[in-house]
C-alpha cells in the first residue's frame, strides 16, 4: 500500500488568521484566486488579505473564476500573476477557484509554456498553492487534481499534472451564509467521493479507512440536507467530511458516477455534486453485484435500510431531472470511452452494467 498527504491542514476557527505568518512567508507576492462575489461575501477574501497585509506580503486579486472554469480563464489569471511577478497562489472558495489556483500556479511557474502543457504526461513544477475552501465537496483543498472544462472535447477533465497545496485552511464559518443548495450539492459530492473511492480498484486499507469514518461523519448531516437548519457545528461536520473525502480520492480517483456527471455538467449546466449524485444508487447497485454486504454495511452506516430508500434520499435532497433518451445513450457513450473512469470499477463490467447505473434514477 502507499499513502502520501503532504498538505499541512489546518482545521480550525479563524484558521487562515491563526496561521497568517506561515502563509505569508511562503513568497513575496500571491496572487489570489477566487470568484466573483461569495469569498467577499463569507469573509474568507477578507481575511487573505488582512493575513497577508499583516505580514508585509503584497498580493493582487483575480476574481473571474467561474464555475467549471475554463481553460481560457487559468490562462488569462496565469498571465496576470507572470506580468506581476507573483510567486505563489491563493485559492479561495469552492471547487472551481481551487482546482483553477492549481493550474494557474503550474502555467505561471511554466512561464514559456502554451496552454497544450495542461494535459501533456510531462513532469513539471508549479508555484506553491494554499487552499482556503469555502464549501463541503470538492476536497480540492488536499487533493492535487485541477479539473477544467475543456471545449475541445466538450467535457471537464483533470489536468495531468498532479498539484499538491502546501497549506489548507479550513474554517466552518465561511458555509455558514453559503446558500442552501450549495451546500446540498456540495455534500452529495463529498458522499460521491466516499462512495467511489471506497468500491475502486485502487482502494487500500487507508482510503477505505478515510472512507468509513468519512462516512460516519458525513451521516451526522441528514437532517441538515433535508431543509434543517444549518448550525456553525454542521458546518464544520461537514467540511470536516468533504477534505476526508478529498484523502480518500486523492488514492483512488473518482469512478463512473464522477465520469457521467460531466455531461450533465457541460451540456445541460447541472451543478457537479447534483450530477454526481444522480449516478450514485446506480453505482451502489452495481456495486452490490460483488459487494453484496459491504453495500448494505455502507448503506446501513448512511442510515439506509436500502438502496431504494438511498435513492430516494437524493430525490429528496435536489431535484433530479428527468434524461432523454438520447443524453443517457450519450453519457453512455461517453463513460465507455473514458478508460480512466472504467478501470476504476473494482471487477469487470458489461456496457449493459453500466447502462444500468445510467438508467437507474429513471425507474
Amino acid at each position: 500500500m502507499e499513502f502520501y498527504m503532504p498538505t499541512k491542514v489546518y482545521h480550525e476557527k479563524d484558521a487562515v488568521l491563526n496561521h497568517a505568518s506561515e502563509i505569508a512567508a511562503i513568497g513575496k507576492k500571491a496572487l489570489i484566486v477566487t470568484g466573483k462575489s461569495s469569498s467577499k461575501k463569507n469573509g474568507s477574501l477578507a481575511d487573505v488579505k488582512k493575513a497577508l497585509e499583516e505580514n508585509g506580503t503584497e498580493y493582487i486579486v483575480f476574481n473571474e473564476i467561474e464555475e467549471n472554469p475554463s481553460i481560457a480563464t487559468v490562462m488569462k489569471a496565469a498571465e496576470i500573476g507572470r506580468s506581476q511577478g507573483t510567486d505563489f497562489v491563493i485559492g479561495v472558495g469552492g471547487g472551481s477557484p481551487m482546482d483553477a489556483s492549481k493550474a494557474i500556479a503550474l502555467m505561471i511557474y511554466n512561464r514559456d509554456s502554451s496552454e497544450e502543457v495542461l494535459y501533456q504526461k510531462i513532469d513539471l513544477k508549479a508555484l506553491p498553492v494554499v487552499e482556503v475552501p469555502t464549501t463541503c465537496g470538492t476536497g480540492s483543498e488536499v487533493t492535487p487534481y485541477a479539473i477544467l472544462t475543456r471545449d475541445d472535447k466538450k467535457t471537464k477533465q483533470s489536468i495531468s499534472h498532479k498539484i499538491y497545496p502546501v497549506i489548507a485552511c479550513v474554517d466552518a464559518k465561511y458555509l455558514m451564509n453559503a446558500p442552501k443548495s450549495v451546500i446540498v450539492n456540495t455534500a452529495i459530492d463529498a458522499l460521491g467521493h466516499f462512495i467511489e473511492s471506497y468500491f475502486n480498484k485502487r482502494a487500500t486499507d487507508y482510503s477505505c479507512m478515510l472512507c468509513q469514518y468519512g462516512m460516519s461523519v458525513w451521516a451526522e448531516n441528514l437532517d441538515v440536507l433535508l431543509g434543517e437548519d444549518i448550525t456553525e457545528e454542521r458546518c464544520n461536520s461537514l467540511l470536516l467530511a468533504s477534505t476526508l473525502a478529498g484523502m480518500a480520492i486523492t488514492h483512488t480517483g473518482t469512478s463512473i458516477p464522477h465520469g457521467m456527471s460531466y455531461y450533465l455538467t457541460y451540456n445541460m449546466n447541472i451543478p457537479h455534486g447534483k450530477a454526481v449524485g444522480m449516478f450514485l444508487p446506480g453505482y451502489l447497485k452495481l456495486m452490490s453485484k460483488q459487494f453484496e454486504d459491504e453495500v448494505a454495511m455502507i448503506l446501513e452506516g448512511l442510515g439506509f435500510a436500502n438502496i431504494e430508500q438511498f435513492a430516494f434520499f437524493i430525490k429528496q435532497c435536489m431535484e433530479v431531472c428527468e434524461l432523454s433518451k438520447t443524453d443517457k445513450q450519450n453519457i453512455l457513450n461517453e463513460i465507455m470511452e473514458n478508460p480512466g473512469k472504467m478501470a476504476s470499477i473494482p471487477f469487470e463490467v458489461s456496457e449493459s452494467d453500466v447502462r444500468e447505473v445510467v438508467e437507474f434514477m429513471g425507474k
